[in-house]
């Protein structure tokens, strides 16, 4: 249990890691590209790791570089290895729905496995979609979660319809496969997407890899079959879900902080997170080596989060500070999260004398006067992550289990010390 201390921020610059979202997918194009593919600036966290370890037991070969944030991938040309080894991804939803549908360009039965929590999680409608392209595809305890069996093979194409009103990364999932279909995919969504610019970020690794997508708004795509992934030289771009903890402490404390690296034209759906707390109150300044944002009174608003559903734990613990009710919509997706997201922020506001409440598909947060509590984590990085903004302002806030960080970003408390 980590004790969070009140400080006053008052100027500070921090970096943060790679991003995730970027990694994962850079890491599967990878390791479908024929020859060696270089990675700079990627995120190393338990998730990742996870993937990169499952490519590998699919048999591209990937050498990890963690002081240089650096990988090294001789991908497999889009012949995927047999394994008769179950494929373990813990509590990696990316990495289980992604490799899901890359499992069915592989050899023989590919089992994908998690923890307990990764064992409620669904997948049925990506399992449904691959059923429709005559792949084998099942949850073996038919439940329409984990652990699923995927078999390998000569994948053919053609139409297909997905329900992404879950999760975007089913819609991922096709996209990054169909390449290397014969006839190609042609994809109709028939619900969602949530969470779109992930889609967006998914479309844009693929660019970069020398694939071609025809996309008809979010409804339609077109995937043109026999295509190769192209090795290379990437970079990764810091990650703007872990930037908006370091600009939400600026919000709450009035402080000035700037994360270097982000760019105001990534495409990063969690960017737009300063525009939220612009229009809470702060004020933002960009830069060509980053973005600050600078503190001020905070008032609530209501707003769509169906496409930052990774910042609304981060959100609500700002609003928690906010002169009003803040009202965060279209964000049902987010309890099928590592954690229950919507209970799980209601109950620890809560305990820290906040009025929270969530429904269906919201959640709202009064502002008021938070006092010092022992938040529960559930397992949940962002959790974690969250609510230590709170222990700036409060005294008593208490972390359980903090070292769940190091699923996405590891060295958290290390930068999150360094605020002033």
């Amino acid at each position: 249990m980590l004790e969070i201390k009140p400080q006053t921020v008052t100027r500070s610059e921090v970096r943060v890691p790679g991003s995730k979202s970027y990694t994962h997918r850079v890491l599967i194009a990878a390791a479908l590209a024929g020859g060696q593919s270089l990675i700079d600036g990627a995120l190393f966290s338990r998730d990742t790791e996870l993937t990169a370890a499952a490519l590998t037991q699919m048999g591209a070969q990937v050498n990890a570089d963690e002081k240089h944030k650096h990988f090294e991938v001789n991908g497999t040309g889009g012949r995927l290895s047999s394994s008769s080894r179950e494929i373990f991804l813990e509590n990696s939803g990316t990495s289980m729905r992604l490799l899901a549908a890359i499992a069915a360009l592989g050899q023989g039965d590919y089992i994908l496995d998690g923890s307990p929590r990764m064992r409620q999680r669904p997948i049925a409608e990506l399992l449904t979609a691959l059923q429709q392209l005559n792949i084998p595809a099942e949850s073996l305890q038919d439940n329409g979660c984990p652990p699923i069996r995927i078999g390998g093979g000569l994948v053919e194409g053609g139409p297909v319809q997905i329900d992404c009103g879950v999760s975007s990364q089913y819609l991922s999932a096709l996209l990054l496969m169909g390449p290397l279909t014969r006839r190609g995919l042609e994809i109709e969504v028939i619900k969602g997407p949530v969470s779109r610019p992930y889609v967006d970020l998914t479309l844009a690794v693929m660019q970069r890899f020398g694939i071609e997508v025809e996309p008809y708004g979010y409804e339609r795509f077109k995937v043109f079959g026999g295509q190769c992934y192209q090795a290379g030289h990437y970079q990764v771009e810091p990650d703007c879900s872990q930037a908006g903890y370091f600009w939400a402490a600026a919000a709450i404390s009035g402080g000035e902080i700037k994360v270097h690296g982000i760019k105001p034209d990534s495409a990063q759906g969690d960017l737009g997170f300063v525009r939220v707390l612009e229009k809470m109150g702060c004020q933002l300044r960009f830069e060509d080596d980053g973005i600050t944002v600078i503190g001020g009174p905070l008032q609530a608003l209501e707003i769509d989060m169906g496409d930052m559903p990774d910042l609304v734990p981060t959100l609500a613990v700002v609003a928690a500070f906010a002169n009003g009710t803040t009202v965060m919509t279209n964000v049902a997706h987010l309890r099928a999260k590592e954690s229950d997201r919507l209970a799980a922020v209601a109950t620890e506001l809560k305990k820290m004398g906040i009025t929270a409440n969530c429904g269906e598909d919201f959640i709202a947060v009064t502002g008021g006067q938070p006092k010092g509590a022992v938040i529960k984590t559930y397992d949940d990085h962002r959790i974690a992550m969250s609510f230590s903004l709170a222990g700036l302002m409060v005294a008593g806030v208490q972390i359980e289990d903090e070292d769940c960080v190091g699923k996405s970003f590891p060295n958290y408390w290390s930068v999150f010390s360094t605020l002033t």
